[in-house]
């Protein structure tokens, strides 16, 4: 745990724009991870859960919504420290890339909750 905190200070001190970009990642993830919570319905017999290969939706429980959730921790937290590694390892430009992809898909994920939310 401390070498990657210590990995944490350096990209603060040494590259500010992936410290941005791993910033945006926590704070997208965790207003991915608090909408997702909010809008659980446990009261639903079933709901919209997912998009079927012909363009329906799917229908389902709705403790299948918890994905989201674990989505939103898996891309906030794991992908920073995944992040950290990857700049320790091979630098910054591999890490630039996989901070980019991982906030696309958590804004990816993000659209798709609330496409999700609007058909339900």
């Amino acid at each position: 745990m401390k070498e990657l905190g210590q990995g944490f200070k350096k990209i603060y001190r040494t590259n500010g724009w992936l410290f941005v970009l791993m910033a945006l990642i926590l704070l997208a993830s965790l207003a991915l991870l608090i909408t997702s919570l909010v809008t659980l319905n446990p009261n639903a017999a079933t709901v919209k859960v997912a998009y079927s290969d012909v363009g329906g939706y799917v229908d389902g429980g709705w403790s299948s919504m918890f994905a989201f959730s674990l989505f939103a921790i898996l891309f906030g937290f794991l992908h920073n420290f995944l992040i950290i590694k990857i700049f320790e390892k091979n630098g910054s430009g591999l890490a630039y890339v996989f901070a980019i992809i991982t906030l696309m898909l958590v804004l990816g994920a993000f659209v798709v909750l609330v496409k999700l939310l609007g058909e339900a």
